[in-house]
């Protein structure tokens, strides 16, 4: 018996003309929406959602989250006015004026996080300054053996003379530059303060000679230049 309601299976494929070479059906789509080779299943991306995974073992998100929201801007009463300030700064705002009006819990957490703070703050000051010391002597002392021995080696940067240490006041300074990068870029400023002075002599030295007069003029306008482009290179380059 046949029909459309024939218990019995036919092929649920759909046979291509005949100069094809395979049949289209399950688990066989046609060769025009197949995947590319080289190309991209999902070119859209990371579905929604997927941020809400587990995190990786190498990833520390709630860290992340806590400084994003510790940094968030947030509006404030200030006065007469709102203004925008950091989630952290709001708290502790808030908990310095709980602490004034008199609130002990208040008091007592503030004081807390106060002294913690100055304590690692002087922590880390006196490990710098300690470091500092530390470093300038080693290369004072590692400079003097190379003149003594007549080595030849680069200077270290920074360079040993160019760190001020105050003790009284237990600061550091450093009047030099801080990397080599830094060093190249004064070289190549050192290097075209050099250039503009002899260029300056040279004019000066073309102003006084009697055959150049007819040029005094420009002779003067080039002079005026560069003095001026001097006072600059001074300025940001004191000697």
């Amino acid at each position: 018996m046949s029909g459309p309601f024939n218990n019995k299976s036919k092929s649920v494929g759909t046979r291509l003309p005949d100069n094809a070479d395979y049949e289209v059906g399950y688990a066989k789509p046609p060769q025009s929406s197949r995947f590319k080779p080289g190309r991209s299943g999902n070119p859209n991306g990371r579905p929604k959602g997927a941020r809400n995974k587990l995190p990786a073992l190498n990833e520390e998100r709630l860290k992340t989250i806590i400084l994003e929201e510790a940094y968030r801007e947030i509006k404030v009463n200030e006065g007469h006015r709102q203004v925008s300030v950091p989630m952290a700064k709001a708290i502790v705002r808030s908990l310095a004026h709980n602490a004034v009006k008199g609130n002990t819990r208040a008091q007592r957490l503030f004081s807390e996080m106060l002294s913690s703070t100055e304590t690692s703050h002087k922590r880390l000051h006196d490990e710098w300054l300690e470091k500092t010391i530390e470093y300038k002597i080693d290369w004072e002392r590692e400079l003097a053996r190379r003149k003594a021995h007549g080595i030849e080696a680069p200077d270290p940067i920074p360079h040993p003379d160019d760190i001020i240490i105050d003790m009284r006041q237990g600061t550091v300074s450093i009047n030099g530059p801080m990397t080599r990068e830094e060093k190249q870029g004064l070289d190549d400023l050192q290097a075209k303060k050099q250039e503009f002075e002899e260029e300056l002599a040279q004019l000066e030295t073309e102003l006084n000679d009697p055959d150049m007069q007819e040029c005094r003029d420009v002779i003067e306008d080039d002079i005026a230049r560069t003095r001026r482009l001097l006072d600059l290179y001074k300025e940001y380059m004191p000697d």
